[in-house]
Formats: structure tokens, C-alpha cells, sequence
């Protein structure tokens, strides 16, 4: 129905100019006089101004998002830098731009600036530039731009949609500590093992294929000869230390909390030298298998870019019904905002049957424990549970030896 209404509604408008143009000359005709004549005059060349600029087509603006980078951190800003081009020039009024943002940057810091008012004049090329202030976590896609000109008189205006596909993914914040396999519980608190990990590289047990971060020297050649691959050698190692965490991914308000903080251990744990997979549930099951090296830290971090809180089953069901948990006996990490009793027997259970258990319960800045996590608290580590309260901005302090403050 609406664009049925297009065509009447410029040949309405035409209409009207027509009978704009009537008026002002037969004022002038009648009335005589400079006065009269100057009004006709003066209106005549925005009236060939509107027609002209009904017959101009859009189709001769060409629109060019610039961006200096796709890759981006969450709190990063982003400059969008958009030019404008025409193969003819004509005179343009002005020139309303708008870079349709995706749903994700809707509201984020910065975003009303996406929309330009632009006065081009002849100009063939001209630009204008914006800034996303603090860009949110998540994949973000920019797909097209809304062009409109019009007349002085507000008559003619031509609107105009321009697909422009552009992408950014802006991964988790993360902070830079370093990871400290557990050892010891004491009554105290915590102490955190300041061992590197390390392969007894005097002793190979096999051979495997060749993984990103295997170092030169751990080929061998023979084998790789046979074999018409790469293959690595396998050596015993002196210590396990694999780490296998979990993201609760239940919507909470300290979610990207939970999100950034789990950023940053899973990258201190390889840039330890560990290995370590990840576990979440979010509108589908996402499991990534224990590895080590850089290419397994970008897969890890692009997940945790995208990651939603829409799980709808509580991490203590996780725990219980996922088949994973009985497949491997590494150390678990739980990364959660949210502590229950049924979360701590869960915990407890796995840790009898797996080994070593450790939660990390996620809280906002200066935010204090209730006395029912402090009462949880102590009946996990009573059960051989570490529970290690973190607050938001401080993930340092994970691994300093204290588990409440």
C-alpha cells in the first residue's frame, strides 16, 4: 500500500509546484509593481531548483565505509571514516547520511553520531567521520546507509537505502596475570604452584601430529619422511597440568564479567605453557577439546566473542548430565556468577571422582558476600572444593593465595 502511494504522492507534489508557480506570476501579473515581479523572481529558481531535483537519481552516490581494523577488544573505541561519491555534479541542498548500525550497537556509547547532515554543494567527493566510543563484546555487522536529500521548500525528498557490508569482531576484555597451578589448600586460603610446565624433553614416549606451538626442535624427521607429514615428537611429561574450564552461561547481570575473566584465564593458562579446553552452553553445546598454542587461543577467544547468556539449564545440571565430565581427569576450572548448594554437591561429587575441583565465583566491583555464599564457601572447602571469589577488575588477584576478602 505504501508504494502504491509513492507515484501519487510526487505527482501530488508536482501539482502543488505547479500551483505555486501560477500563483506567484498571476500576483505579479495583477498586482504590477517591482515588489510583485521580485516575489516571482525570486521564487522562480527554487521552483526549477525542485524539478531538477525530481528528475536526480540517487543511483549516482556511491557510499565507502573505511574501517582501520575488524579486530577489536570490548571498551575499545572505533572510528568509521565514510566518503561519498558522484560521477556528475549537481547542486545538493543538503545531504542526510545515517550508517544503520546493527541491533548490537544500538545502544552503545557514541552510536547517535552514526547520522550526518552533509552540505555537498558541487562537491564530487566529500566524507564525514564517527566514533563508537566503547565498543561491546560480540560480533557486529554494518550493512547498509540511509541517503536523503530534498529542496529549500521541503517539497521533493528522495530517500535512498545503500548496502555497504562491513563485520567487526570485538573479542572479551581480558587482564594480563600469571596462571599458578593450585597445590595446596590451607586454612588460610589457597597457594598456587609457581612452576613452569614443562615436558621431560629427554625422554620421548611416541609420536603424534604436528600441532600449532610445537617447537622446531621436537620433529622428527624420520617418522615425518614415512609418513609424507609433519609428525612431533611425544614427550613424557613431568607433571599433568591440562585444564579443563566451564562457563556458566546463565543470564546474570555479571555476565560479561564471568565472560572477561574466563578470557583471561584461559589465555594465561596457555601462555603458561598448559593446555587447557572450554566447555559452554548457551543456545547450543560448545566444547573445545584440550590443546595448547596460539591458534587454539584465537578459536578460544573468536567463541567467547559471540558467546550469549542464554542458557536455560543451571550449571550444576551441567555438571551432572554432560557425558564430557566422566570422559576426562584433568583439573576442572567452573567459572560462575552464581553459587548454590546443589552447584557445591555437584562440584563435590566430580571432585571425588575426577580430581582437582576449583570454582570461581564471579562478583561486581566492591561488591561483598552474602552470608549464604560464605556459608557455601566454607562447606566447599570443607569438601575438598576450592571456591576463589573474584571481583570485577581485580582477576589478578585469582591466583595471589586468598580465596575470600
Amino acid at each position: 500500500m505504501k508504494k502504491l502511494w509513492i507515484p501519487f504522492k510526487k505527482v501530488w507534489k508536482f501539482i502543488l509546484l505547479l500551483i505555486l508557480i501560477l500563483l506567484t506570476f498571476s500576483y505579479a501579473m495583477f498586482q504590477g509593481g517591482f515588489v510583485s515581479w521580485f516575489l516571482f523572481y525570486s521564487f522562480l529558481p527554487f521552483a526549477i531548483y525542485c524539478v531538477a531535483l525530481s528528475f536526480y537519481s540517487l543511483k549516482d552516490l556511491e557510499v565507502t565505509r573505511v574501517l582501520p581494523k575488524t579486530d577489536y577488544n570490548a571498551g575499545e573505541p572505533l572510528k568509521v571514516m565514510v566518503t561519498i561519491k558522484r560521477s556528475r555534479k549537481f547542486p545538493l541542498f543538503y545531504l542526510l547520511i545515517e550508517d544503520v548500525l546493527d541491533e548490537t550497537l544500538k545502544y552503545s556509547p557514541g552510536q547517535q553520531k552514526a547520522k550526518a547532515l552533509l552540505l555537498p554543494g558541487l562537491k564530487k567527493e566529500f566524507s564525514y567521520e564517527y566514533i563508537i566510543d566503547e565498543l561491546p563484546r560480540g560480533e557486529h555487522f554494518f550493512r547498509s546507509f540511509t541517503l536523503r536529500i530534498g529542496d529549500p521548500l521541503g517539497l521533493f525528498e528522495k530517500e535512498k537505502k545503500v548496502t555497504v557490508d562491513d563485520k567487526v569482531i570485538v573479542y572479551p576484555a581480558y587482564s594480563e596475570f600469571i596462571y599458578r597451578p593450585f597445590e595446596n589448600q590451607y586454612d588460610q586460603g589457597l597457594t598456587a604452584s609457581r612452576e613452569r610446565v614443562q615436558r621431560d624433553t629427554t625422554m620421548a614416549v611416541g609420536v603424534r601430529d604436528y600441532q600449532p606451538g610445537d617447537r622446531f626442535s621436537w620433529i622428527n624427521w624420520k617418522s615425518s619422511a614415512k609418513r609424507n607429514e609433519i609428525m612431533t615428537k611425544e614427550f613424557e611429561q613431568r607433571q599433568s597440568h591440562d585444564v579443563f574450564v566451564v562457563m556458566d552461561c546463565v543470564p546474570d547481570k555479571r555476565f560479561e564479567p564471568v565472560v572477561s575473566f574466563t578470557a583471561s584465564l584461559l589465555r594465561a593458562i596457555l601462555k603458561k605453557g598448559a593446555q587447557t579446553g572450554l566447555l559452554t552452553i548457551s543456545k547450543e553445546r560448545a566444547s573445545f577439546p584440550i590443546r595448547g598454542g596460539e591458534r587454539h587461543l584465537q578459536g578460544l577467544f573468536y567463541h567467547l566473542a559471540k558467546i550469549e547468556a542464554k542458557c536455560a539449564t543451571p550449571l550444576e545440571k551441567v555438571l551432572e548430565t554432560d557425558g564430557l565430565f566422566i570422559q576426562q581427569s584433568v583439573s576442572f576450572m567452573l567459572v560462575t556468577a552464581q553459587l548454590t548448594k546443589q552447584l557445591v554437591e555437584k562440584a563435590s561429587f566430580l571432585g571425588q571422582r575426577k580430581g582437582s575441583i576449583t570454582l570461581f565465583l564471579i562478583k561486581g566491583q566492591k561488591e561483598a558476600p552474602m552470608e549464604s555464599e560464605r556459608s557455601l564457601i566454607a562447606i566447599a572447602n570443607a569438601r575438598g572444593v576450592r571456591v576463589i571469589m573474584v571481583h570485577e577488575g581485580e582477576f589478578a588477584a585469582a591466583f595471589s593465595g586468598v580465596s575470600i576478602r
